[in-house]
């Protein structure tokens, strides 16, 4: 911090300190933003944005296979009927409204991923799903943004043709941010499965699979956070003892085991004070994600000072989100 800001007063301080924070976050939505609707040249002609009550983010990816966010209410149910759906595919993990699409003859699969990558195997199932359920099918996750375009870029690769190329493409269009890291790599390094492979694989799809319960969500999470305590030794960076951990990746998906806890059913069952309090954890860790992806801007700081100032806002950031875990467990943990 230069004299001039040594020597204003405390309130100018303050607000200049509140400016800077409402700066990282605006900048860090923004580069969000861009990642994610940038290098779309290469999407397949097929592709055509939709739009449906009930339903975000929809597409129509071929003649077979539409993608977007789960169905809310019978009208967006209505809208796939009238398009021809007879299958949706959900790689979300909470539990699909089966009761809904069989109302409008429409059969539900569930095979959910996590937001670090399409496991080979799941992804395997999804092709053979894709190829021998009745279509045209219709591919979700939640918002329609992140897992669901990368279930749908895996099924279109094995059976549109799709290269890797237009698939990664579909995924920016899509708006999946670049962020999550392992659903491009999954993308990326797919290969199709071969005819052996594919007779391996059941053709019994359950309608919905068993979610994770609290208890393995839970263990998720303090994995995470063991991470990112290596991540925060050493200064916010890539630990050198653990070059496979990327700090703004496991943020990520430490905040989204948060969201997708909040949605669970086993969620919804608890107290409400259970439910507060993991509120306020997702939001803390929403925060610092966003603490540590801000990096990079300088706002009239030295550029010594602005790291000074961002790892103890990052520091702040961590701590809230430990501290919220922390009182959540006292109250709960059995």
């Amino acid at each position: 911090m230069n004299i001039k800001e040594q020597h204003q007063p405390k309130g100018i301080r303050g607000r200049s300190l509140f400016l800077l924070l409402t700066i990282l976050s605006l900048s860090a939505s923004s580069l969000l933003q861009a990642q994610s609707f940038s290098g779309t040249n290469h999407v397949p002609t097929t592709v055509h944005p939709l739009t449906a009550k009930g339903i975000e983010n929809f597409f129509q990816l071929s003649d077979r296979f539409y993608s977007g966010s789960a169905p809310e209410g019978e009208s967006a149910f209505a809208e796939l009927k009238n398009r021809g759906i007879k299958t949706i595919i959900t790689v979300d993990g909470a539990k699909p409204d089966v009761e809904t699409a069989h109302r409008f003859g429409i059969r539900y699969v569930h095979l959910p991923i996590g937001y670090d990558g399409v496991p080979t195997n799941q992804a395997i199932r999804l092709v053979k799903a894709a190829e021998t359920l009745p279509g045209p099918i219709y591919i979700h996750c939640h918002h329609g943004m992140h897992r669901g375009p990368a279930g749908a870029a895996v099924i279109c690769m094995a059976t549109e043709g799709w290269s890797a190329e237009q698939a990664d493409s579909w995924l920016r269009l899509a708006g999946t941010a670049t962020n999550y890291a392992g659903l491009y790599k999954s993308v990326e390094q797919f290969q199709v499965p071969t005819p052996e492979a594919l007779k391996k694989v059941p053709a019994n799809f359950p309608e919905q699979s068993p979610v994770s319960p609290l208890a393995d969500v839970m263990i998720q999470i303090d994995e995470r956070f063991e991470n990112l305590k290596l991540i925060k030794k050493a200064g916010y960076s890539v630990p050198t003892s653990h070059p496979d951990l990327d700090p703004a990746h496991e943020a990520l998906l430490l905040n989204e085991l948060f969201k997708e806890l909040l949605r669970s059913p086993a969620t919804a069952r608890r107290t409400q004070d259970f439910q507060a309090k993991l509120q306020e954890a997702e939001g803390c860790s929403h925060q610092f994600y966003n603490a540590l992806i801000s990096t990079n801007i300088s706002g009239g700081y030295s550029v010594a000072a602005f790291k000074q100032l961002n790892a103890a806002i990052t520091d702040a950031t961590f701590k809230k989100v430990t501290d919220s875990c922390t009182a959540c467990h006292k109250a709960h943990r059995n």
